[in-house]
């Protein structure tokens, strides 16, 4: 078996980890704080800035999430694709749950997971 580089399955990976990014821009931007903000004066407020920032980063994380699995899409097949790209996404977020905004650790979660990831190996092998 010889392992070679594809450009695609790195694609894949970084549209997955765009799509963790994206998912908690999206839990953070807050559309009453946006219309909140008092645009007259929101160069001499740093809180409107900091208000816009999930935001900025939702359109960001979508637009790269958006062009990565496009490329990906360009050599491997799109229901191969969308399986590793949602699988990795999922597994992303649970691990971001779980480690950074300490949601209950509940071991049957990990034989999901691994199930998950199992599947994305198996994938891959033979896509």
């Amino acid at each position: 078996m010889s392992l070679s580089f594809n450009p695609a399955w790195l694609y894949l990976l970084l549209a997955s980890v765009m799509e963790v990014c994206w998912n908690y821009s999206l839990k953070y931007t807050s559309v009453a704080k946006i219309k909140a903000i008092d645009w007259s004066h929101f160069f001499a407020n740093p809180t409107g800035l900091l208000t816009l920032i999930p935001a900025i980063c939702y359109v960001a994380f979508g637009v790269g999430n958006v062009f990565f699995f496009s490329k990906a899409l360009n050599v491997i097949p799109a229901s191969t694709a969308f399986a590793i790209w949602m699988g990795m996404a999922l597994v992303g977020i649970k691990i971001v749950d779980t480690l950074v905004l300490k949601e209950a650790f509940q071991w049957v979660h990990v034989f999901y997971i691994g199930c998950i990831l199992v599947g994305i190996i198996g994938l891959k092998r033979t896509a």
